[in-house]
């Protein structure tokens, strides 16, 4: 059996290169869940989008439409008769020299020719058919004539076979007749297999006999099909684009093909068997070429190919199909058309998505969508935290540190580690604790004497002491935070929030609230994919009824009360659990928010209100709120919202006096309570 294994460049892009960077694209995948998108259409926006370092499919996708339209705005389609009209008309010129110089010629022989040079038709193929029993005078003539026999020849036979236009220049009869055998051995090939006769030996010892002809390097009968079949069709639809003038004009032609009608005979049954066992190819588009630069009948199929192969790209970017994903893209089409560079970003974002569906970013729930998991959002969390602690040290002068959290101020004191303990180890006691042991023990300190550090010899730092705290987030989810943009803010606020009390405050305990029209109590994940909404309303009520409930869950927590609106209460809980409604604010509706903000200051909690949004009335109705219970007023803008949030976690009431306001946010006293962080 022939060896027919095939090679080509490596196009992979650096094999040292390292894993791709999951971080951005989470980032972008995380704002997109937060603004409302699902996390699959989250992932699938980002892929589309790319990012400054690396193109997207719709990046990609542009330039497949680029190239498409370069090949359409470049080319017509009559190269092929352009160039039989050149070889004619030196066939016909050179004629007409010879008659003229041939002293010796019959003179009536020489008016009959002249004659007959003099008549020709204007139509190309119909001339070409004229002279096909024209005796020529001239040798120069007549092999300008016989060359367009032979460019019919290979031309047609590039339209199916690519390479033999080149391959078949200056052919012998033998040549040609290796090409019929070929053609004929095809055909029986083919009909064989559409009899159910072929077996796998006859495709063997057709590869054997005419290999040469199939640059493709077809490995079984099926993939030979495909691979003429497509070239087929594309020279069927370069056809198909002609002018009916132009189609005629090479159907006659044809026939003139090695100076017999048998390779178009040869040919036609070729077509035929090809579109009867691939019906499923494109046989009847085209295209309309506008360009000057004229195509021969075999580059014409190229380009023909050439963009079919652009439209199945464009295709793959659309992602259009249920199911699609980067795996489809074609890379060595991409290559071809677009270059290695283009096949390298398709690599990537094909290695992207498959990072992100196995990597423990997305995970498919019980309902078959996609949810970022729980590793997931606190990479996502991580990142937004560093963001705020980069505007809270901006602020507030702090210098970036590393090192690692404790509960507070280390004391110079250790002690034995007991469970649930968060304290740093204190490494040279517990190893000399370690040492000592083993030395009671009468162990010696060889390998395999036994463990060299047990839970006993653990001591940690000792730090001084650090208020538990009980934190409630109220955060306002009326339909006008989603109308002026705080929607996103928002949720990354108390996510920020969220993974700092998670990661170094774990002792404390966080409820995040949501209060519209009324309120609930959420899980960061239930809130982070939270759909923007639209219903009218804002029960600061009900959201602080359900904080003091918080509260006294932990009697013996610092209450913290955080609350982020941009409106005033319009919105109450009744007692029989109906929520009413009344704009402007219902005195009923003030009244019990205000009588549950009292409740909260007897449970001793310290209030902070951040007041989004200019409106003044809404500033005096917040200032006297903040007053009255002892509390102050923030006012940051959009991009601070988190690091006043966090700052205001972080750090004891501002000084001054009772119910001050801020005008922004001015982070430098808000770490006396809770000590100073500044994130990793």
């Amino acid at each position: 059996m022939k060896d027919r294994t095939r090679f080509k460049r490596y196009d992979g892009g650096d094999p040292l290169a390292a894993p791709v960077d999951l971080s951005e694209a989470l980032d972008a995948i995380g704002e997109d869940v937060m603004a409302g998108y699902s996390p699959e259409r989250a992932m699938r926006e980002f892929l589309r989008r790319g990012s400054p370092d690396q193109q997207g499919l719709d990046d990609l996708a542009r330039r497949v439409a680029q190239r498409r339209r370069e090949l359409l705005d470049r080319h017509d389609l009559d190269g092929t008769l352009r160039e039989i009209r050149e070889l004619l008309d030196k066939a016909v010129l050179e004629e007409r020299k010879q008659l003229a110089r041939d002293a010796l010629m019959d003179d009536d022989d020489r008016a009959l020719r002249e004659m007959t040079m003099e008549n020709l038709p204007t139509d190309t193929a119909a001339a070409v058919s004229e002279l096909s029993s024209y005796d020529w005078a001239s040798s120069e003539a007549r092999e300008a004539y016989e060359q367009i026999k032979d460019l019919l020849g290979r031309e047609m036979l590039e339209q199916r076979f690519q390479g033999m236009k080149q391959a078949l220049e200056n052919a012998t009869d033998e040549d040609r007749q290796a090409i019929a055998d070929m053609l004929d051995d095809l055909n029986e090939l083919l009909e064989k297999r559409q009899r159910g006769e072929d077996t796998a030996e006859d495709f063997e010892e057709f590869m054997a006999k005419h290999g040469q002809h199939f640059p493709e390097n077809p490995q079984d009968l099926d993939e030979l099909l495909d691979a003429m079949a497509q070239r087929a069709a594309a020279a069927q639809r370069m056809m198909n684009s002609m002018s009916p003038e132009q189609r005629q004009q090479l159907m006659e032609l044809s026939q003139q093909a090695f100076g017999s009608p048998a390779l178009n005979d040869a040919l036609s049954r070729l077509d035929g068997n090809l579109r009867s066992m691939r019906p499923g190819e494109d046989w009847e588009g085209g295209e309309r070429m506008q360009g000057e630069e004229g195509l021969g009948l075999g580059d014409g199929t190229g380009v023909f190919q050439d963009l079919a192969e652009l439209d199945r790209l464009s295709d793959q970017l659309a992602q259009s199909r249920p199911g699609a994903r980067t795996s489809d893209l074609d890379l060595d089409a991409m290559a071809r058309q677009l270059g290695p560079e283009a096949a390298v970003d398709a690599r990537t974002l094909q290695k992207l998505e498959q990072a992100l569906r196995d990597g423990g970013t997305l995970r498919r729930g019980s309902d078959g969508q996609l949810k970022l998991t729980p590793k997931a959002m606190r990479q996502l969390g991580k990142a937004l935290l560093k963001d705020v602690a980069q505007r809270i040290s901006g602020r507030s002068g702090a210098r970036d540190t590393r090192t690692a959290g404790a509960a507070g101020e280390r004391s110079g004191a250790t002690r034995q580690w007991e469970f649930g303990d968060t304290e740093p180890w204190d490494l040279p006691r517990s190893l000399l604790n370690g040492m000592q042991r083993r030395a009671a023990d009468g162990e010696g300190m060889g390998r395999g004497s036994g463990p060299m550090l047990v839970v006993d010899d653990v001591e940690v730092q000792e730090t001084e002491a650090r208020t538990q705290a009980c934190v409630a987030v109220l955060v306002d989810t009326s339909f006008s935070m989603a109308m002026d943009g705080r929607w996103v803010p928002m949720k990354r606020t108390a996510l920020a929030l969220h993974t700092l009390i998670r990661s170094r405050f774990r002792g404390d305990a966080l409820e995040l609230i949501a209060f519209g029209r009324h309120a609930e109590t959420m899980d960061i994940e239930e809130l982070t994919g939270l759909d923007a909404r639209w219903d009218k309303g804002t029960n600061l009520h009900h959201g602080l009824l359900l904080a003091n409930r918080h509260f006294r869950k932990h009697p013996g927590a610092q209450p913290v009360l955080l609350i982020v609106t941009d409106g005033e209460p319009t919105a109450h809980l009744e007692a029989d659990g109906e929520v009413f409604f009344d704009y402007p604010p219902h005195p009923r509706t003030v009244s019990l928010a205000v009588r549950e903000l009292d409740n909260a200051r007897r449970l001793g909690a310290q209030t902070t209100f951040f007041r989004l949004g200019e409106d003044p009335g809404l500033a005096r109705f917040i200032d006297q709120m903040a007053a009255r219970v002892d509390g102050r007023t923030v006012a940051p803008e959009l991009d601070d919202l988190g690091a006043a949030v966090v700052g205001s976690y972080l750090g004891s009431r501002r000084a001054g006096r009772p119910g001050g306001t801020s005008g922004g946010p001015s982070y430098g006293d808000w770490f006396g309570g809770r000590g100073f962080w500044v994130g990793e």
